[in-house]
């Protein structure tokens, strides 16, 4: 990874949500990227340098869950940070079978969000 700022790519349908992520990641630093489902995030992350992408399960055209492992089959090295409202044993043992870096259940906490992406920067580049 080169010396930039990492980039953290917010995946979820929901603009109030994407919004409050951003606000939890303002003071970090980091630099933010937005998708409004799995299909865009794909695009993005061919295009673009992405350090850590968050990803909602439930989206149109393409849930986190086929979105993750899309990403992982042309990224492996790529941490992705699935969140759910939903979140039960099933699809935890799915995500992290598919090598989600963490998974989540929405609501999340500030505490437990940029834990787990300052682990997955530390765990993937050696950042912090």
């Amino acid at each position: 990874m080169r010396a930039e700022t990492p980039s953290i790519l917010i995946t979820d349908n929901d603009q109030q949500f994407r919004d409050t992520i951003l606000e939890v990641l303002r003071p970090t630093g980091y630099r933010t990227l937005e998708a409004i489902d799995g299909m865009e995030a794909m695009q993005i992350v061919q295009e673009q340098e992405v350090h850590v992408v968050l990803l909602d399960m439930h989206m149109p055209r393409q849930n986190g869950l086929e979105t993750l492992k899309r990403l992982k089959s042309f990224r492996a090295m790529l941490p992705c940070i699935l969140l759910s409202a939903e979140m039960d044993d099933r699809l935890e043992r799915e995500a992290r079978q598919a090598q989600a870096f963490e998974v989540l259940r929405k609501p999340v906490t500030r505490i437990d969000l940029t834990g787990a992406i300052e682990q997955a920067l530390h765990a993937t580049y050696g950042i912090g």
